[in-house]
């Protein structure tokens, strides 16, 4: 197994505008629509930005925002964590663009700091800084 086994992610959402419109504030970035991997799957999908052209070399994992029949929301189970400079300011964003402070920045002793909030569909993020 690779040291960052987490290639991956897809955080599900029942309003995509109201979504799109959240992480774009809250992370300060552009997502990317992305066209659905074949016909027979009817969703409508939008991209974190990611180096790919380094990818393999770089920490960190890809995704992407996921409409699509079936799959919803979820406030507990996995969480994603985006890294950032200090969690504390893209936690008040969240909550500032139609989510919520779940826990305030907190220390993870030598690992850092964390922040965890509800986006504007119900999941929960966490945000991590040194």
């Amino acid at each position: 197994m690779p040291n960052n086994p987490v290639v991956w992610f897809e955080i599900y959402v029942q309003d995509m505008q109201r979504a799109r419109k959240f992480y774009e504030a809250v992370l300060e970035a552009k997502l990317e629509p992305m066209p659905a991997p074949t016909p027979e799957f009817d969703m409508e999908m939008w991209a974190f930005p990611s180096d790919k052209a380094t990818a393999p070399t770089t920490y960190g994992a890809c995704g992407m925002l996921v409409k699509m029949e079936g799959f919803g929301p979820a406030g507990g189970g996995t969480v994603v964590y985006f890294g950032c400079a200090d969690c504390a300011v893209p936690a008040a964003r969240a909550a500032a663009n139609g989510g919520a402070i779940v826990k305030g920045k907190m220390s993870i002793g030598e690992h850092g700091h964390i922040a965890l909030a509800r986006d504007s569909e119900g999941n929960v993020i966490g945000f991590h800084s040194m």
